[in-house]
């Protein structure tokens, strides 16, 4: 058994992996890491441009995740000329296509607003060739960080940032997981963002980064979610994270910011821990040290 490192994973290009989501790559037969590649180290600034321009980083690793090497970014994704922005990618497997919701802002904005923030669809067979299929119409066009998971009963939902509606969560809904309609707010419990859901140990659950740790969420039904306490909280809160869960057990993707050579907080990292479920609630211990492989070799008896 090979102790894993902490942190997981470091940009080695520009050093600002964030928002990450892991997905079984079936032809390479490898896990992919793909993420927002946060510009860290461009240029000093007093803006915000270092966090816009960014690619979609991908790194795989073929050893249940222990190791991760860096492969490069995701190209295709541009519609029109010019330099964009890319964050938070969701990519769902429905067994013989990738479907990928991303964030997308026009140009590199040097400050928040009032910039619209869009999120489209793509398709890829291989997680390397995408093809643009929507820009989904949801709730208002400052929409971020979308979430993707089955519905019990067929068809599937789709949680996601409203900025316009005070950082709340919204849902919509889809039969074929390109058309989608709105249902409304899920979650108005706090101002957050990057929803992640996922079912484990017989309940429904939902994480959402409030950038002091990450809020749990629990739900019988996929409609009303009950509010719990935080996970990866502390002094370096864990932000914006994906769960895999493979069988009877799961693990949080997450990343943290890391101090810089000239003391900034612009880089970061990405982690990994183990989510268990204790009584109703669900816990994670950041520091306990795992060993590898922490994902299965041969990759998920069902797709993620």
């Amino acid at each position: 058994m090979t102790e894993v490192p902490r942190p997981l994973y470091r940009d080695p290009m520009h050093d600002g992996a964030t928002d990450p989501t892991v997905i079984w790559n079936r032809a390479e037969r490898t896990w992919w890491l793909v993420y927002t590649s946060r510009r860290a180290t461009a240029p000093r600034r007093e803006d915000v441009s270092w966090i816009h321009g960014t690619d979609l980083g991908v790194a795989s690793s073929a050893d249940g995740g222990v190791t991760w090497l860096y492969r490069g970014t995701i190209e295709g994704l541009d519609l029109e000329w010019g330099r964009h922005t890319y964050w938070a990618p969701e990519i769902v497997d429905d067994g013989s296509t990738y479907h990928m919701y991303v964030s997308v802002i026009r140009g590199v904005p040097d400050a928040w607003r009032p910039h619209e923030r869009r999120i489209r669809h793509y398709t890829s067979p291989d997680l390397v060739r995408w093809t643009y299929r929507s820009t989904l119409d949801l709730s208002s066009p400052y929409v971020i960080d979308a979430c993707v998971a089955a519905l019990p009963g067929g068809g599937h939902r789709l949680w996601y940032k409203d900025e316009a509606d005070g950082s709340h969560t919204w849902a919509a809904d889809s039969d074929d997981l390109h058309t989608w309609k709105v249902r409304g707010p899920a979650v108005t419990v706090s101002a957050h963002e990057g929803p992640n859901v996922f079912a484990l140990g017989g309940r429904h659950w939902m994480i959402v980064d409030e950038w002091h740790g990450q809020r749990v969420l629990r739900s019988d039904d996929l409609e009303t979610w009950e509010p719990l306490g935080l996970i990866l909280d502390g002094p370096a809160p864990g932000h914006h994270a994906d769960v895999v869960v493979t069988g009877e057990e799961a693990l949080i993707f997450y990343f943290t910011h890391v101090d810089g050579p000239d003391g900034d907080r612009r880089r970061s990292a990405v982690h990994a821990a183990r989510l268990r479920i204790r009584g109703d609630e669900l816990t994670c211990d950041r520091h306990e040290k795992l060993t590898g492989p922490i994902l299965p070799v041969e990759g998920p008896a069902t797709q993620p």
